[in-house]
Order: structure tokens, then sequence, then C-alpha cells
């Protein structure tokens, strides 16, 4: 078994507990709903950059590494990759920390994504980031 011995990147932007209404028919956290949460906190990081409101546009690629269970403490963890004239890349990490099934206390990441938000006005237009926030591309990132 591979333990995964890395932290967290960014910062963490959502923190819940999966719940057996989350479920598929496998008795396994539901693909869909995780995905979602990753949206959720994705789009508070890119709110905070945008300065306002934001609206997903792309998930550019999501990948299920490890299945999540009922009762796993699950967190989604972002930062931004890139930003353009309005658009906020972000890379979403999911990880779980076992505390209702062995072995307990252990963290780990179980799905991973790119999602693009693009920065919109009241009327749902795009509109550019703030000053100093667009334009800008990661340098550490693969």
């Amino acid at each position: 078994m591979n333990i995964d011995l890395r932290k967290p990147p960014g910062e963490m932007v959502l923190r819940t507990l999966a719940m057996p209404a989350d479920t598929n028919a496998n008795g396994d956290i539901f693909g869909g709903w995780l995905m979602s949460q990753m949206d959720i906190g994705g789009a508070i990081l890119a709110k905070e950059i945008a300065g306002g409101r934001v609206v997903t546009v792309q998930v550019e690629s999501i990948t299920f590494l490890k299945p999540v269970r009922v009762g796993d403490v699950v967190s989604c963890h972002a930062y931004c990759i890139r930003t353009g004239r309005s658009s906020i890349r972000i890379k979403i990490e999911v990880w779980i920390k076992k505390v209702s099934s062995e072995p307990l206390g252990r963290h780990y990441c179980t799905t991973e994504g790119i999602f693009i938000y693009v920065s919109v006005d009241k009327n749902g237009n795009s509109c550019s980031l703030p000053e100093g926030k667009g334009g800008w591309v990661l340098s550490s990132t693969s």
C-alpha cells in the first residue's frame, strides 16, 4: 500500500464530512458529490482573487485516485495556477482524513483536478480581474 507523505498544497478552501446520503450504488462516495465540493472550494478561492462574482466555465481535468468512504473528513485544498484577463485557473486536491475507519488518522489525496473560473459583472458578462491580479502564471507548476 502506498502512503502519501506529501502535504496538501495551497490553502484549505472547504472541509466537510462524507455522509451516507452522498454514496453511489457501490457504497463509496459519489464522484459527482466530490466534484461539487471541489467546484465550491475552487470558487471560494477564485472569488477572493477576482474580488467579486465568478462562474465556473470549465473543468479541465479531474482524476479520482482513491475511493472516499462514509465518515471520512473531506478537505479541498486549492491554489491558483494562472490568471488571464478575466480567467482564473485553479488546481484543487481533495484530501481525506480517516476518523471513523481504519487506519485512523491517515491523511491522503483522493482526487485532483483543474477548474477554470471567469470573473463576471452583475449581468453575467466577463470582466477584467482587478489591477495586479490578471496575467500571471505560477512558475513552479509542471
